[in-house]
């Protein structure tokens, strides 16, 4: 009555839910994902942050306009008097001053802004890929995670009816004790294994959840998608297609924009600026002001000396714009590697999902021949439970390459910059 009460227990414990689950396809996720996220989100943020940035920095192209009003009283030594006397002056002006030519500054600067923001457009890009890769991984997991639960769920059940059978054989004599001894161990081992699996299903909904940017999964349950019809490309082919569209090369070369855009703005730090001011207003002793006042002007500021400010703003440019060269080659290795990588382990998951076919097969056989065997009476409980451990061993091995390999075109197409 008790071991009946253990495996109720068992059978409740991960058992699906009384309630209707939901679906959730690969297609779905994605989309929540996509919605959801606060990674994409934060990204979308800097975007906007840049262009802003970028919207900033033309302002040098127009003209400054301001309105100033000012108002002052006290003493003053008038020289045309040659006294002092006490003044009081009102004054509305409207001001206006424009940059005509500043040899490349603000060009520059405008340039450097918006590669910038081509850099934080295409970071919302590679957070669109990064989150789908991860929402895919997580996704494969729980479906590997939960065929092996049931492959568990299997093995508990052949080793719940092969203990019956060794009870009822000893009964009848037919059988030692050792027998029902054994067959007892083996079955509290397959059901802590069965424990075991469903507390990494648990985790594995939880990991999913987190890709998606939700608290919980709730009742929904993943579907199994359509098994992939994708051909292992050419490698070589595969390189060349990464080196194309990866979009942090793409940044990088982004980057390097921007830096060459910083030095030139720079060195236009040893050049002069022309500019034009006009003002037009009202000026009197009293309020309002009703004597009418202008001016117009030009400006040219010659830079003779700044602490070596200056100097030092184009050695730091420089630094910049070499140092993004360098990485775009360390990046270039790194994408090297990372595409021979996933396309090995796609070839070694493609391989493995061949042989573990035939290893299912054979292990499942070999099960069915040894409980025949027992319970004919002619093979012994060790062989048997052998069996069932080859057979577990065999589905587990089956599944992990089942997913292994989903897993590996999934991190091949990243690293190819594929959606």
């Amino acid at each position: 009555m008790k071991r009946c009460l253990t495996a109720l227990l068992a059978l409740l414990a991960f058992a699906p839910p009384a309630h209707a689950a939901a679906p959730l396809t690969m297609e779905e996720a994605l989309a929540i994902a996509q919605q959801k996220h606060p990674q994409l989100a934060e990204a979308k943020e800097g975007l906007s942050g840049a262009e802003a940035r970028a919207g900033r920095a033309s302002s040098g192209y127009y003209p400054q306009i301001s309105l100033v009003g000012d108002w002052s009283k006290g003493r003053s030594y008038l020289a045309a008097l040659e006294r002092v006397r006490g003044t009081e002056v009102d004054s509305a002006t409207l001001q206006v001053r424009q940059t005509l030519y500043d040899f490349g500054r603000t060009a520059g600067t405008v340039a450097a802004a918006r590669s910038y923001r081509d850099v934080a457009e295409k970071e919302v890009a590679l957070s669109r890929l990064d989150l789908g890769l991860r929402v895919r991984v997580a996704f494969y997991r729980l479906l590997a995670a939960e065929k092996q639960l049931a492959a568990t769920n299997d093995t508990v059940a052949a080793r719940e009816a092969l203990h019956g059978q060794a009870v009822e054989f000893f009964r009848e004599g037919l059988r030692a004790r050792v027998d029902v001894a054994r067959s007892e161990a083996n079955l509290y081992e397959a059901r802590s294994a069965q424990i075991a699996a469903g507390s990494r299903v648990e985790l594995h909904r939880v990991e999913l959840a987190t890709a998606l940017g939700l608290p919980s999964l709730g009742e929904s349950v993943p579907v199994e998608p359509a098994a992939p019809a994708v051909s292992l490309p050419d490698r070589d082919a595969a390189l060349d297609e990464a080196l194309n569209k990866r979009g942090e090369l793409q940044q990088l070369v982004l980057l390097s924009g921007a830096a060459g855009a910083e030095l030139k703005a720079a060195r236009a730090g040893h050049l002069p600026i022309l500019a034009g001011s006009a003002s037009y207003g009202y000026a009197d002793r009293d309020f309002p002001p009703t004597g009418r006042v202008w001016g117009v002007g030009l400006n040219l500021t010659v830079p003779i000396f700044s602490g070596f400010s200056t100097r030092e703003q184009v050695r730091e440019a420089s630094a910049l714009l070499n140092a993004s060269r360098a990485r775009q080659q360390g990046l270039k290795l790194q994408i090297v590697r990372e595409v021979d990588d996933a396309w090995l382990g796609v070839r070694d998951a493609a391989a493995r999902l061949s042989s573990t076919d035939k290893q299912v097969a054979a292990a499942e056989e070999n099960r069915a021949l040894a409980e025949g065997r027992y319970r004919e009476g002619v093979g012994s409980i060790i062989e048997v439970t052998d069996a069932h451990s080859f057979a577990l061993e065999a589905r587990t091995s089956r599944i992990q390459a089942q997913y292994d390999y989903r897993i590996a075109l999934a991190l091949l197409d990243r690293s190819m910059g594929r959606p």
